[in-house]
């Protein structure tokens, strides 16, 4: 009995340290080498932005969240990007592209909005086909969060901070 308790006591210490591990090890994730085609045909690529922190989001028109998330999205790109803070909006594939141009247009979104007409940036992403699904980036390139969902803008503003005052 006190080697099957010994035995599971292991086992657990295991699973909680891979757990550990997993969990500390996700905030070094390399974003994925990406083109975002942008509204004008323009390209930016992940390797672009480096050097910059950066929120990337995948949204659609036909997302009422990620309709209503929109005005703090472009408030904190508003607040941020002087200090060096990158926004790449991109509309899922489904989303037409007429409908995209529109809603830019008419909100005048001040950031970077991409069309994924392939699906293939949201493949390259993790799969992404819930939105919103927003993605913050370090200026190593690398993914320290992603939000499903609308994110808690206060402690994405503090974790914006956080990042943008690292070297």
């Amino acid at each position: 009995m006190a080697l099957n308790k010994w035995i599971a006591g292991v086992a657990l210490a295991a699973v909680v340290g891979m757990g550990g591990f997993i969990y500390l090890n996700a905030g070094t994730s390399p974003a994925p080498a990406s083109t975002f085609v942008l509204l004008d045909g323009s390209q930016k690529t992940t390797a672009d932005l480096r050097g910059k922190v950066t929120l990337v989001n995948f949204w659609a028109t036909s997302c009422t969240t990620c309709v209503a998330e929109m005005p703090e999205i472009v408030a904190t790109y508003n607040k941020y990007q002087p200090k060096g803070f990158e926004t790449v909006a991109v509309a899922m594939s489904y989303d037409p592209p007429s409908y995209v141009v529109n809603f830019a247009q008419s909100r005048q979104l001040p950031f970077k909005v991409a069309i994924d007409n392939t699906g293939m940036v949201a493949k390259q992403w993790g799969d992404v086909q819930l939105t919103p699904s927003t993605f913050i980036v370090n200026k190593r390139g690398e993914i320290v969060k992603r939000y499903v969902g609308a994110p808690d803008f206060a402690e994405l503003h503090q974790l914006i901070e956080k990042l943008l005052a690292e070297a």
